[in-house]
């Protein structure tokens, strides 16, 4: 769902760049038409948990549990339908400082209706259900009332436009969750992996914890993906290939280092990074022993949600998706395999061979930044906006004096 949001970023932002600030708000229908849609053809996954986990061998008290949660939170999943799109249609616009009080409203709401329903009523994981929907979709209302009571430039009313081209913007968000899909999907694999090893206890745990800190980093990183997507869509809208060009190699070089900061952290505190999580000596001692190899995925994770952040500010989501899946997992995932299982090297070969998988893309997404004609991104740009903003697009980038392709 997140994935398939994402693509309003790219459209969202050129529209912004060129002018076409009207235009926001059908692109935003358009996405919560699909992402509905989306709900919709999930939902058997919902309804269905218990079987599907207990076919995939998890324990059948689990399973039961774990299917009646997830049935309580299906309202949940169709408040996303909305959460998504409003939090893309908002920071094309600089208005991100309402989505951070928003989100810091709904923390403090969050918790209170935790303690609520589970320690004062008493109702346990329903509660906790419960309270995950409130939440989530008074987090959608408040989103969505903010853009059609104050965004008034982006937001002209509900319009019919919102269905057209509606398939080339699926295409665009099948795409966009692909890409988002196989990345993340990508790392959280190797738990799987690692529980098939001798000791499975130490392994997981290890591993877990060291996914636990990757993630704490990748939250910073998130953030300048959504910002690094916005910067380069804006640019591209407004025709200006070499500032594009530009801001993508700097933010690159500045994440990079921000990446082997992180690492020489690592490195440093490497045997104290397990003390927060466990008090076992054993599980210290193992995520001390793979914290080199934490440290070389942090700086990895430090470029490529940059790289991302492009591709969904330039629409390259496909040709991402195709890459991701060929390094990741034609390549990444067997080595690790082979190293792990074969080579007997456990914990630390399945990871080398994810982070070879992970070297390999940055790699190739790296030179096609560097042999990318932006000059002819912008022309992409022009024609997609034409094609989807309306036969006008050419009369209000004259009338608003932008430079001619090219020159900018």
């Amino acid at each position: 769902m997140m994935g398939m949001g994402s693509a309003l970023e790219t459209l969202c932002g050129q529209a912004y760049g060129a002018g076409q600030v009207h235009m926001l708000g059908v692109y935003m229908q358009r996405s919560i038409i699909i992402l509905l849609a989306t709900c919709v053809i999930l939902l058997p996954i919902y309804l269905f948990a218990t079987p599907v986990l207990e076919l995939l061998g998890q324990e059948i008290a689990i399973a039961k549990l774990a299917g009646r949660y997830t049935m309580l939170i299906i309202l949940q999943v169709f408040s996303l339908a909305i959460n998504f799109p409003t939090s893309k249609f908002l920071p094309a616009q600089s208005k991100v400082d309402v989505l951070a009080g928003i989100g810091f409203a709904a923390l403090l709401v969050h918790a209170l209706f935790l303690w609520l329903f589970i320690y004062t009523f008493g109702w346990g994981t329903t509660g906790a259900a419960i309270a995950f929907d409130l939440t989530s979709w008074l987090t959608a209302i408040a989103q969505l009332g903010y853009v059609v009571g104050w965004c008034k430039d982006g937001w002209k009313g509900l319009s019919w436009a919102a269905f057209n081209e509606i398939w080339a913007f699926v295409r665009l968000s099948i795409a966009s969750a692909v890409m988002l899909c196989l990345e993340v999907w990508y790392m959280m694999s190797i738990i799987l992996l690692v529980g098939h090893l001798n000791n499975a206890v130490i392994a997981v745990g290890s591993i877990s914890i060291c996914m636990n800190i990757n993630g704490w980093e990748n939250m910073l990183f998130i953030g300048i993906n959504a910002a690094m997507s916005l910067r380069v869509s804006n640019e591209l809208g407004q025709g200006h290939p070499r500032a594009t060009k530009y801001s993508v190699y700097i933010a690159v070089l500045q994440c990079f280092l921000i990446g082997i900061l992180c690492m020489v952290i690592v490195l440093l505190a490497r045997n104290h990074l397990a003390i927060i999580f466990s008090s076992s000596k054993d599980m210290q001692e193992a995520v001390g022993g793979l914290a080199f190899l934490l440290g070389i995925t942090m700086v990895l994770n430090s470029v490529q949600p940059v790289i991302s952040g492009v591709a969904i500010g330039g629409g390259w989501q496909a040709l991402v998706a195709y890459i991701n899946l060929g390094c990741y997992y034609l390549f990444g995932l067997p080595l690790g395999y082979v190293l792990g299982y074969v080579a007997k090297m456990g914990t630390k070969g399945l990871w080398l061979g994810m982070i070879a998988g992970a070297a390999l893309q940055t790699l190739v997404l790296l030179i096609i930044l560097y042999k990318t004609n932006w000059s002819t991104e912008v022309e992409d740009t022009t024609e997609r906006m034409r094609k989807w903003g309306g036969q006008d697009f050419e009369t209000e980038k004259s009338t608003e004096g932008h430079l001619p392709i090219g020159v900018a």
